[in-house]
């Protein structure tokens, strides 16, 4: 699969969207001392993107359906590299802050045309794989990246936000090497595609995947905030230390979402398996406040890395199982979305335990999250959910027609 060109360009599309906040954060000290912003508001600039991915991803997902995938993705990767290149040459706060909330709308169409690709390329199996290869990727990313922009920005901090730039290359490579799948028939009316869209979103176990994408956002988030604080805070650890951790767990979430993610999809239902994943999270994450030895906090940290790993692409995978083909840009984009807005969410509802019990409650706090998630997916089994949903979008797709007729 990874002989696939058009799946190398989509993987290294959808990396971009995750170094949107990873290639900012190691030059942030450096940016408040030489601008003088206030430390508080300035960590808005690392998390800004998150709340606009977001917010666009779900209308750009539809616009894709209807207009085409390469229409968004190429234009979204042009204005993905202006807009974090500018982020340079702005001195002062809000036309910076501006500048990361136009990347992260850039970011939600690259997220959305590039699982509406990859839905629509790949089926089954290939589509566990093909999911599970783009989880892996935006880990490895999440862990060069952070490097990668630290190192850069060494010399200015201006220089990090070059890095941005690579979205050109790639949206050369997207125009030239991608290519839309020739039109069989022609397109439903947008009032037709819209019913059908709002028939799969008001759909419980829709509705519950993606709660719990966004459940599972606020979890993973918990630890990249604040793990480095609290190894800090137990261990002493310096920043180099932190990185490691935080590499352990990307490293985790890599392995087993390229090469379990095929497995699992074969030997167990993915309620189960997502089930699997959540428990071990879950887990990982209790374990983290009782640990002061490095080896074991390693350790843990891939252990939530492999849970993570697990859960992420079985989601999405299972959202796209819900989606007619047409709709599966725009599905999957509300999913991101949520994926998002979970992270953005993150410190707004566990920072009221930190200030409450200590950085112990958080990490406590984030594994009753992990369990809440995997309970809501406990109610019916996924495979009668997909069945049950697309009968009932084709029920009234015929519904509609039969009007049309009459």
């Amino acid at each position: 699969m990874l002989r696939d060109r058009r799946l190398l360009i989509l993987l290294a599309a959808g990396s971009l969207t995750n170094i949107a906040g990873g290639v900012v954060a190691p030059v942030l000290p450096e940016m408040v001392k030489q601008l003088h912003f206030d430390p508080a508001l300035a960590a808005n600039l690392v998390s800004m993107h998150c709340l606009t991915i977001a917010l666009f991803s779900p209308p750009l997902g539809i616009l894709a359906d209807r207009i085409g995938h390469l229409r968004i993705l190429v234009p979204s990767l042009i204005f993905y590299a202006l807009f974090g290149v500018a982020g340079a040459f702005m001195p002062n706060f809000w036309p910076l802050l501006a500048t990361r909330a136009l990347l992260g709308a850039a970011s939600g169409g690259i997220a959305a045309a590039a699982l509406g690709l990859l839905g629509n390329l790949y089926e089954g199996e290939e589509r566990a794989q093909a999911l599970g290869l783009t989880t892996s990727t935006i880990a490895l990313s999440g862990i060069a990246f952070p490097l990668i922009g630290g190192w850069v920005g060494a010399t200015h901090w201006q220089y990090a936000f070059y890095l941005y730039g690579l979205g050109l290359p790639i949206a050369a490579l997207a125009a030239v090497g991608l290519k839309a799948k020739p039109k069989t028939k022609a397109k439903p009316k947008a009032k037709a595609e819209g019913d059908k869209l709002l028939s799969v979103l008001r759909h419980p176990h829709t509705l519950r995947l993606l709660l719990t994408l966004a459940l599972t956002s606020v979890a993973m988030y918990a630890v990249v905030i604040y793990a480095p604080l609290y190894l800090e805070q137990k261990i002493g650890a310096d920043t180099v230390v932190n990185g490691i951790v935080l590499a352990s767990r990307a490293v985790g979430a890599a392995m087993i979402s390229a090469l379990g993610a095929k497995r699992l999809s074969k030997a167990m239902k993915p309620a189960t398996a997502m089930a699997m994943g959540f428990g071990l999270m879950a887990l990982t994450l209790i374990t983290i406040p009782w640990l002061n030895q490095l080896s074991w906090i390693l350790l843990t940290a891939v252990l939530f890395g492999v849970g993570f790993g697990i859960v992420l692409p079985t989601l999405y995978s299972t959202l796209a199982d819900l989606a007619p083909s047409s709709l599966k840009s725009s599905v999957l984009a509300i999913g991101t979305g949520a994926g998002f807005l979970g992270q953005f969410l993150s410190p707004l509802l566990l920072g009221p335990m930190l200030n409450y019990g200590g950085l112990e409650e958080v990490f406590y706090g984030a594994a009753i999250i992990s369990m809440i998630a995997g309970l809501l997916l406990l109610e019916r089994s996924g495979k009668k959910s997909n069945t049950e949903l697309l009968s009932n979008v084709e029920f009234n797709e015929s519904q509609r027609n039969s009007r049309t007729l009459r």
